[in-house]
């Protein structure tokens, strides 16, 4: 079993800049990758960036050159950086694990960004 908490959300002005935080507990051996979605309202929920164990991100065309996804494995942590916010970036973005082998994903609560002057 994984758990994961994230945290970073908030209300920013366009242009301004926000890090996201995702804290992963429990069978974290059995984590493969991880990743950030976000879902905006009336809008399907969309994968943001990931990251693999070995370290291989990407990122969504939608955010090349404006988010960067991390991670620091001492403390189990995948963090989203997020520069040059717009408005269409406001969603709840949600931390995602996906294990190895046979097994379903993992998800975090969200947490909700806002882009708004």
């Amino acid at each position: 079993q994984v758990q994961l908490v994230e945290s970073g959300g908030g209300l920013v002005q366009p242009g301004g800049s926000l890090r996201l935080s995702c804290v992963a507990s429990g069978s974290v051996y059995s984590i493969n990758a991880m990743g950030w979605y976000r879902q905006a309202p009336g809008k399907q929920r969309e994968l943001v960036a990931a990251i693999t164990s070995g370290g291989t991100t990407n990122h969504a065309d939608s955010v090349k050159g404006r988010f960067t996804i991390s991670r620091d494995n001492a403390k189990n942590t995948v963090y989203l950086q997020m520069n040059s916010l717009k408005p269409e970036d406001t969603a709840v973005y949600y931390c995602n694990a996906r294990p190895m082998g046979k097994g379903h994903d993992y998800w975090g609560q969200g947490t909700q960004v806002t882009v708004s002057s």
